[in-house]
Protein backbone atom coordinates (compact mmCIF):
# COMPACT_ATOMS: atom_id res chain seq x y z
CA UNK A 1 0.00 0.00 0.00
CA UNK A 2 1.38 3.07 -1.18
CA UNK A 3 1.61 5.96 2.02
CA UNK A 4 0.31 9.39 1.74
CA UNK A 5 3.52 10.53 2.63
CA UNK A 6 5.56 8.51 -0.53
CA UNK A 7 2.98 10.03 -2.85
CA UNK A 8 4.02 13.59 -1.96
CA UNK A 9 7.72 12.89 -1.87
CA UNK A 10 7.12 11.85 -5.67
CA UNK A 11 5.28 14.73 -6.65
CA UNK A 12 7.49 16.75 -5.12
CA UNK A 13 10.58 15.28 -6.92
CA UNK A 14 9.35 15.02 -10.44
CA UNK A 15 8.12 18.82 -9.21
CA UNK A 16 11.41 19.71 -8.59
CA UNK A 17 13.24 17.87 -11.41
CA UNK A 18 10.39 20.34 -13.96
CA UNK A 19 11.21 23.20 -12.38
CA UNK A 20 15.20 22.89 -12.37
CA UNK A 21 15.08 22.34 -16.03
CA UNK A 22 13.54 26.10 -16.58
CA UNK A 23 16.45 27.75 -16.11
CA UNK A 24 18.68 25.40 -18.33
CA UNK A 25 16.13 26.36 -21.49
CA UNK A 26 15.52 29.88 -20.92
CA UNK A 27 19.73 30.13 -20.72
CA UNK A 28 19.98 28.06 -24.20
CA UNK A 29 17.36 30.28 -25.61
CA UNK A 30 19.34 33.69 -24.64
CA UNK A 31 22.24 31.79 -25.72
CA UNK A 32 21.21 31.91 -29.41
CA UNK A 33 18.85 28.66 -29.10
CA UNK A 34 15.56 29.86 -30.75
CA UNK A 35 13.92 26.87 -29.86
CA UNK A 36 14.79 26.91 -26.50
CA UNK A 37 11.90 29.34 -26.09
CA UNK A 38 8.43 27.35 -26.90
CA UNK A 39 10.26 24.17 -24.32
CA UNK A 40 10.23 27.06 -21.76
CA UNK A 41 6.93 27.81 -22.24
CA UNK A 42 5.80 24.25 -22.58
CA UNK A 43 8.16 23.73 -19.64
CA UNK A 44 6.34 26.46 -17.40
CA UNK A 45 2.86 25.15 -18.02
CA UNK A 46 4.66 21.57 -16.55
CA UNK A 47 5.79 23.17 -14.09
CA UNK A 48 2.48 25.43 -13.36
CA UNK A 49 0.22 21.94 -13.31
CA UNK A 50 2.55 19.82 -11.18
CA UNK A 51 2.64 22.58 -8.10
CA UNK A 52 -1.41 22.61 -8.49
CA UNK A 53 -1.46 18.53 -8.72
CA UNK A 54 1.14 18.58 -5.78
CA UNK A 55 -1.39 20.06 -3.57
CA UNK A 56 -3.87 17.29 -3.63
CA UNK A 57 -1.71 14.85 -1.99
CA UNK A 58 -0.03 17.31 0.32
CA UNK A 59 -3.48 18.61 1.54
CA UNK A 60 -4.48 14.57 2.08
CA UNK A 61 -1.28 14.27 4.13
CA UNK A 62 -2.24 17.24 6.20
CA UNK A 63 -5.66 15.44 6.79
CA UNK A 64 -4.38 12.25 7.46
CA UNK A 65 -0.72 13.06 9.13
CA UNK A 66 -1.35 16.33 10.49
CA UNK A 67 1.67 17.47 8.54
CA UNK A 68 0.23 20.78 7.39
CA UNK A 69 3.75 22.78 6.40
CA UNK A 70 4.14 20.99 3.10
CA UNK A 71 0.49 21.47 1.80
CA UNK A 72 1.61 25.76 2.56
CA UNK A 73 5.15 25.42 1.52
CA UNK A 74 3.44 23.88 -1.90
CA UNK A 75 0.58 27.12 -2.15
CA UNK A 76 3.37 29.69 -1.48
CA UNK A 77 5.24 27.72 -4.27
CA UNK A 78 2.20 27.63 -6.87
CA UNK A 79 1.76 31.31 -5.73
CA UNK A 80 4.71 32.51 -6.83
CA UNK A 81 4.75 30.20 -10.12
CA UNK A 82 1.48 32.24 -11.05
CA UNK A 83 3.01 35.46 -10.48
CA UNK A 84 6.16 34.14 -12.69
CA UNK A 85 4.15 32.59 -15.50
CA UNK A 86 2.60 36.43 -15.82
CA UNK A 87 5.97 38.06 -15.37
CA UNK A 88 7.07 35.99 -18.26
CA UNK A 89 4.50 36.83 -20.48
CA UNK A 90 4.35 39.81 -19.99
CA UNK A 91 8.46 40.09 -20.52
CA UNK A 92 9.23 41.59 -17.14
CA UNK A 93 12.65 39.87 -16.61
CA UNK A 94 13.24 42.04 -13.91
CA UNK A 95 10.67 40.27 -11.85
CA UNK A 96 11.00 37.05 -14.00
CA UNK A 97 14.91 35.98 -13.10
CA UNK A 98 15.10 36.93 -9.59
CA UNK A 99 11.42 35.18 -8.95
CA UNK A 100 12.72 32.09 -10.82
CA UNK A 101 15.79 31.84 -8.89
CA UNK A 102 13.83 32.06 -5.30
CA UNK A 103 11.35 29.28 -6.85
CA UNK A 104 14.29 26.96 -7.70
CA UNK A 105 15.30 27.10 -4.42
CA UNK A 106 11.76 26.93 -2.54
CA UNK A 107 11.24 23.85 -4.32
CA UNK A 108 14.97 22.43 -3.11
CA UNK A 109 14.19 23.44 0.42
CA UNK A 110 11.06 21.72 0.04
CA UNK A 111 12.43 18.51 -1.89
CA UNK A 112 15.02 17.93 1.22
CA UNK A 113 12.23 18.71 3.60
CA UNK A 114 9.86 16.13 2.68
CA UNK A 115 12.91 13.41 2.19
CA UNK A 116 14.22 13.87 5.39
Amino acid sequence: MIRTRQVVRGFVTVHAIAIFGQPVFAGRYLTGDYDMLALHRFGADLVFALGLAQLVPTALLWRREGSRWPFWASLLLVLGETAQYFAGLAGVLDLHVPLGVALVTLAVVILIAVWR
